[in-house]
């Protein structure tokens, strides 16, 4: 039966062509969440990750946070990309300055998928932020969250001061690591998710 110009038979009904299209469409549509699924879900538990903690997908909502010059920050500007978190205070004592750079070493050791990662430093408070501070960590996004509901969706042990977050490119939170983590686990752990999912 001959094919009207949209790609639907004669009767009206989607011919062949068509529904490749529309297979094509859904498929692409479902990528993201097949990769994700891979990552959580399908990851054999004898190859896991033994430094980081993994953490059931939690979502985290969109909310505007704020530069160090007062300008606005959407958190979805960094959807799609593979974030390393901390929370700490503007003073970053020793452990919060260890973060920093832990942080910024984990993402240049991925070499070539470094691109794919972006760092984040959410300051709990309105205490001013040391220039030589931002200057040794240049790269790492410094936003304010002071009383941020943002701040109540990351789960802690004790203190979210003590961990270094991961969140996936669909904006989910899904790992944390403990206090004084090997930083050579850590690198293997974003090493094998950035492998295992093209993600981001």
């Amino acid at each position: 039966m001959p094919l009207t110009a949209s790609g639907a038979s004669a009767s009206g009904q989607p011919g062949a062509s068509a529904r490749w299209v529309l297979a094509a469409l859904a498929l692409a549509c479902a990528a993201p969440l097949i990769g994700a699924h891979l990552v959580h879900e399908s990851w054999p538990p004898e190859r896991r990750m033994n430094t980081g903690e993994l953490i059931d997908p939690l979502p985290l909502p969109e909310t505007v946070l704020w530069r160090l010059d007062g300008t606005p920050f959407h958190f979805s500007e960094l959807k799609g990309r593979w974030i390393m978190v901390q929370l700490d205070e503007a003073r970053c004592a020793e452990a919060c300055r260890k973060k920093l750079y832990q942080m910024r070493q984990v993402r240049l050791a991925q070499g070539r998928d470094m691109h794919r990662i972006e760092r984040l430093w959410l300051v709990a408070d309105d205490a001013p932020v040391a220039a030589p501070l931002i200057g040794e960590f240049a790269g790492t996004h410094v936003l304010r969250a002071r009383d941020s509901r943002l701040l109540a969706r990351f789960p802690a042990q004790r203190d979210l001061r003590e961990h270094i977050y991961l969140i996936d490119p669909l904006g989910n939170l899904m790992l944390r690591y403990p206090r004084d983590a090997d930083p050579s686990g850590m690198k293997r752990d974003l090493a094998r998710l950035l492998k295992l999912s093209r993600l981001g």
